[in-house]
């Protein structure tokens, strides 16, 4: 949805599961373009630069449409995502969870976040590249009796990530909802105003600053966009691009999944032990082998 602004900005799109995606962006005066490949720093490479110290300094904007979004709805919903989740989903309203879903070898299937956006309503976000494993292993993974149902939202949303020091500053200006960390804490996840448009706004980071994830219906996404650009000015933001999350995330240390981590994985050996709740009454798929791997693990 936000192709033609994005573009107008300066961005070097890329191909991504068949998005096509900025990777970085040009500065003003200068073309969106590789000038020659070298083994050394490329041309853009003072633009990914400045990208990623926006981040760390100021605040940015990316756009992470790409990435895939299933709701799960019906009244066994969150008992069926409890089932699937390491860790705890399926608690109070408007919390967002960092999760992984493991097979009965206790490896690791996926690694996501799952909002609780009502009683019997979830939202799973989940990387691009794991798109229909992670829909085809929910369904697989719904008891023929439960009351739980798995429609793909994905191209419905445009998702905005505002991250940065300055990101609260920006959206508070924005919004009439209270964005104080006492009011809107790490991880929760609830509806906010930008201009005429109501925005599922989502305080988690991938790139270890405060920030929110804005999940913005297609039809309104423009709007939102040219609102959150204007205001940016007063706030230092820069558009970024999929490089700079790259380089964001690996000096916090973030997995990915399909570059840090696959399938033959567990949780423990990749330091993602915090994530899994084995206490969970009930258990999860694979809780009993991933007992065994803590027990085992150098370090957990």
């Amino acid at each position: 949805a936000l192709h033609d602004r994005l573009a107008a900005a300066g961005a070097y799109f890329t191909d991504v599961s068949g998005w096509e995606s900025p990777s970085w962006f040009a500065p003003e005066g200068e073309k969106a373009e590789v000038e020659k490949l070298s083994f050394g720093r490329m041309n853009w490479f003072p633009y990914w630069q400045a990208e990623h110290r926006a981040c760390r300094e100021a605040v940015t904007l990316t756009d992470m449409s790409i990435m895939s979004k299933f709701l799960v709805q019906g009244r066994d919903a969150g008992k069926v995502l409890e089932r699937i989740s390491a860790n705890r989903v399926n608690g109070d309203v408007g919390k967002i969870t960092y999760t992984q879903w493991l097979n009965e070898k206790g490896l690791l299937e996926a690694d996501l976040t799952v909002v609780k956006l009502e009683d019997e309503k979830f939202l799973v976000v989940v990387t691009d590249t794991m798109h229909r494993h992670v829909e085809t292993w929910m369904r697989r993974n719904i008891p023929d009796d439960a009351h739980a149902f798995v429609s793909d939202a994905t191209s419905s949303m445009t998702q905005i990530n505002i991250q940065g020091p300055n990101s609260r500053a920006l959206l508070q200006a924005l919004t009439s909802e209270d964005l104080s960390n006492e009011a809107f804490p790490f991880r929760t996840a609830r509806d906010i105003d930008i201009g005429y448009a109501r925005v599922l706004s989502v305080r988690i980071t991938y790139v270890g600053e405060l920030g929110y994830e804005l999940y913005v219906p297609c039809e309104q996404a423009v709007h939102v966009y040219d609102h959150l650009v204007r205001e940016g000015k007063n706030h230092g933001l820069l558009h970024a691009g999929l490089s700079s999350l790259g380089s964001l995330r690996l000096e916090k240390a973030y997995r990915d999944y399909g570059h840090d981590l696959d399938n033959t994985d567990n949780a423990f050996e990749a330091g993602l032990g915090f994530a899994v709740a084995l206490n969970k009454p009930g258990g999860f798929i694979g809780s009993d082998i991933a007992a065994e791997q803590k027990a085992a693990a150098p370090y957990n």
